[in-house]
């Protein structure tokens, strides 16, 4: 979820689910900061929902724009933030875990499909520093309109696993997309053939938690929905 301040998102969350995110922390590399809450499941093992905005104390390359660079999922796009400032926090892209980013990447490259550069990132924590390997593009643009995942490889702690239960659990993750054959043949590349993709004249991406307030689906063109 895409928020305009990290207090926003951290209200939306609370107002909407019915739970408080847990505390973060901050992305050095790309000018943000988040917040966290386990939405686990048995058809989503260590799945959470990440709740991000840009920290407007950073400093870094990706804060000023230097040589080009952009923020990861689209963070930078103007129209993005008016939305997200005008209208509250919204689901903005997913990402997905593999077992081997440098081999998922080559097989979307196969597909002319140019996923990012491969990057070392990490973040403090109380329990210590945090560290992965995710794709992320230099224009920061997400594909398919944010339905093909950012790919990650976490390193040897994820940090679902050191999240409190929060009472919040994933049910369902759609994807809807007029080119829904090759965002299916996309994510089978990446390794995640399983995920559900309908075709549809708008793209989207839905998730369906079950909330201490009841069934919410999150939407990406839409408000939150019970």
């Amino acid at each position: 979820m895409m928020a305009d301040t990290l207090a926003q998102g951290a209200a939306w969350c609370e107002a909407t689910l019915g739970v408080a995110a847990a505390p973060g922390g901050e992305h050095p590399l790309f000018g943000t900061h988040n917040r966290l809450l386990t939405i686990e499941s048995p058809a989503f093992p260590l799945a959470y929902l990440e709740i991000i905005a840009i920290n407007p104390e950073a400093t870094g390359d990706r804060q000023t724009g230097a040589a080009g660079l952009k923020r990861w999922f689209d963070m930078d796009d103007a129209a993005l933030r008016e939305q997200v400032r005008a209208h509250g926090p919204r689901l903005i892209h997913w990402v997905a875990r593999v077992p081997d980013l440098q081999e998922a990447a080559a097989r979307l490259a196969m597909l002319e499909i140019d996923r990012g550069e491969l990057l070392h990132a990490s973040r403090d924590t109380p329990a210590g520093l945090l560290q992965w390997q995710i794709t992320v593009r230099p224009d920061g643009r997400r594909l398919f309109d944010g339905c093909l995942p950012t790919l990650i490889e976490w390193g040897a702690t994820h940090p679902a696993a050191r999240l409190p239960p929060s009472g919040v659990t994933l049910h369902a993750l759609r994807l809807k997309h007029p080119r829904a054959a090759a965002l299916a043949e996309a994510c089978k590349a990446a390794g995640l053939g399983d995920t559900a993709i309908e075709p549809a004249p708008q793209p989207a991406i839905e998730a369906v938690l079950a909330t201490p307030r009841g069934v919410v689906t999150l939407s990406s063109i839409g408000q939150p929905r019970p």
